[in-house]
């Protein structure tokens, strides 16, 4: 049974390699784990139903060490999740066979990642801009920390006088 499941996992990691290559083809592209996940059981036709999470990890660390081993760049910076469009935490794994250090602030993690994916679309993208693009967090996860700014308001308005903060009517209600 071990055997089979090794075989079944470099089958996939496989796969799972062709299908980042394809997507590291067009700027800014990402796939999400489900989509990964669903590709390459249908490209390999090798299904299982275990959960996605139980498995995809295995296979994309395989994916993290082959890149390193052809002097590609991590290709597995262009898979995110469905909900909030980061690289999960598997993604230390690139760092580690990078040899740099683990990062636990989540944004320098999908910072990192942004920088990782534009190594992919240097390499293999076929509408790379003129200027050799710039990194960017996924378009979901730009969109959620753009609506996080958005809530940060103004500071609340102050009386000049008091220095207490003024009502929604903009009257100091001590000094009138």
């Amino acid at each position: 049974m071990g055997d089979d499941v090794t075989d079944v996992r470099e089958k996939w990691a496989s796969e799972a390699y062709i299908v980042l290559l394809q997507v590291a083809r067009t700027y800014r592209a990402v796939i999400t784990y489900k989509e990964l996940g669903e590709d390459i059981q249908e490209r390999s036709g090798v299904r299982t139903q275990a959960l996605l999470q139980n498995w995809i990890g295995a296979v994309l660390g395989k994916v993290v060490r082959e890149a390193h081993r052809r002097g590609d760049p991590p290709l597995t910076a262009l898979v995110v999740h469905t909900d909030d469009g980061m690289v999960g935490n598997g993604y230390k794994e690139v760092l580690e066979v990078a040899g740099l250090p683990p990062v636990q602030d989540v944004l320098e993690r999908e910072l990192h990642a942004a920088d990782a994916r534009l190594e992919c679309y240097r390499k293999f993208s076929l509408d790379l801009p003129k200027d050799g693009g710039s990194p960017a967090l996924s378009p979901k996860h730009q969109t959620a920390v753009e609506r996080q700014r958005a809530r940060v308001t103004e500071p609340a308005a102050v009386c000049r006088s008091c220095y207490l903060q003024l009502p929604s009517t903009g009257v100091c209600d001590s000094c009138g």
